[in-house]
């Protein structure tokens, strides 16, 4: 026993355990196997540098890394090594938590070493691709399905030519003026953040800074750095309309990103020792549940009605638009959002080789009615991230059903967040997703 606690004090301070969690046996090896899961990552992101999207572990680790570059044969090799020792330490426990931690790291390290064989040259199809890095493979629609809704849409936008023309027109009397931008984010951040702190309770000292930023594939991005702060960047390369300065303060703050790294980070990493969670590499499981609460949490924190309540009272005159057209505004974009996996499609075919770039930025703008520059720069967006687009779409439907399977519907808020917040804390994973108990 003696032996015992002197291994999992040692273990604790090397993880930043606090004092009083005293690790058992089990919890010392889970440990061990998750710290060269962590080093295994760093090392991924000396090849890959859109891989390690966070990291606020041992700053010693990443200076190993970096000066000890490894090769992709010795990642993988080590990777299949650590899946080996994982499946000889099963999580025989009736602790959920500890048997997600166990399923987590499975997955984590068997995308590892796809996202390795890609870097390293192999060819997956689009499909393939999404199940082997995020667990998950979003539904094939027909055209015919996009074709209705835009022709739906089209009987309620004024004015002559296509309806992309017309949807951009309509659009165009909701641009944010760039020397408002940054008061109406300041104004969406604190409305989104008020609304969440109601429902969520967050450590002392959390916090973020926005950066207005541009050249580059995304429309914003978070950066979490670690003690509960983040950076967040605000592409604006292209107009900004004014849906998204809730949808960006939402899905990157709160109760988005920053709010689901502050409650690994506290929950997980701080107050149970788990390593594995100071590190995100983004081409992973991990990242359909982060990218699917971030934009499920969106409507966790306005419902609709009282969205297009706040952003009459708010949103619209920090932008000093006309808040008699937000109702009209918003019933134009519930029919959009339809469109959602038409982006899935587009992508599809281009990562297959069905079609090119320019192919598929013409599907982009016919079937998804991305103007013909925001097309360009999702493109581009595919060329960096591949079939990481699922996430957003198919992640939110999925955390949806999720939650709502369990009593948290919109009638019912309070249980409503009280899931998302669980959800925020833990290990789950996409495939866990089916069924609240599914541990597949």
């Amino acid at each position: 026993m003696k032996r015992v606690h002197l291994l999992a004090a040692c273990v604790a301070a090397m993880l930043m355990v606090p004092p009083a969690i005293v690790l058992s046996a089990e919890d010392a090896r889970m440990n061990a196997l998750a710290e060269r899961y962590v080093k295994l990552v760093l090392a991924l992101g000396q090849h890959d540098a859109d891989y390690v999207d966070a990291y606020y572990g041992p700053p010693e680790w990443r200076k190993e890394a970096e000066a000890g570059k490894r090769s992709f044969a010795q990642i993988d090799s080590d990777a299949a090594a650590l899946l080996k020792s994982l499946t000889a330490t099963p999580a025989n426990t009736a602790d959920e938590m500890v048997r997600l931690r166990h399923t987590y790291l499975t997955k984590q390290l068997g995308a590892l070493r796809v996202r390795v064989a890609i870097l390293n040259g192999r060819k997956l199809r689009f499909d393939e691709e999404s199940k082997a890095l995020y667990d998950a493979v979003a539904p094939s629609l027909d055209t015919a399905a996009f074709e209705q809704v835009i022709a739906e849409l089209g009987k309620r936008l004024p004015g002559s030519g296509s309806v992309l023309e017309r949807y951009d027109a309509f659009r165009s009397r909701f641009i944010i003026p760039r020397d408002r931008l940054d008061a109406t984010f300041e104004a969406a951040i604190e409305g989104c953040r008020s609304r969440t702190l109601e429902h969520v309770r967050l450590p002392a000292g959390e916090s973020f800074d926005v950066e207005y930023v541009t050249n580059k594939s995304w429309s914003g991005y978070n950066w979490y750095q670690g003690q509960y702060r983040s950076l967040i960047q605000v592409n604006t390369d292209l107009p900004i309309y004014v849906d998204r300065a809730i949808d960006l303060a939402c899905h990157e703050g709160y109760p988005g990103h920053h709010v689901y790294n502050v409650l690994l980070e506290k929950n997980l990493v701080r107050d149970r020792g788990w390593i594995e969670y100071s590190v995100y590499p983004l081409f992973s499981p991990q990242s359909l549940v982060a990218e699917g609460t971030a934009n499920f949490g969106i409507d966790v924190a306005f419902p609709s009605q009282e969205r297009v309540a706040f952003e009459r009272r708010t949103i619209f005159p920090a932008a000093g638009l006309d808040p008699a057209g937000a109702a009209e505004y918003y019933g134009v974009l519930a029919f959009v959002d339809r469109l959602s996996y038409a982006g899935n499609e587009a992508a599809r075919r281009y990562i297959n080789g069905e079609i090119d770039a320019k192919a598929a930025a013409a599907w982009l703008e016919t079937y998804g009615l991305f103007s013909p520059p925001r097309a360009a720069q999702r493109v581009r967006f595919m060329d960096q991230y591949r079939s990481y687009v699922i996430n957003y779409n198919l992640g939110k439907d999925m955390i949806r059903r999720y939650i709502e399977s369990q009593g948290g519907t919109a009638s019912n808020t309070t249980r409503r967040w009280q899931l998302f917040e669980q959800l925020l804390s833990s290990p789950r994973l996409p495939s866990g997703l089916s069924t609240p108990n599914s541990q597949r």
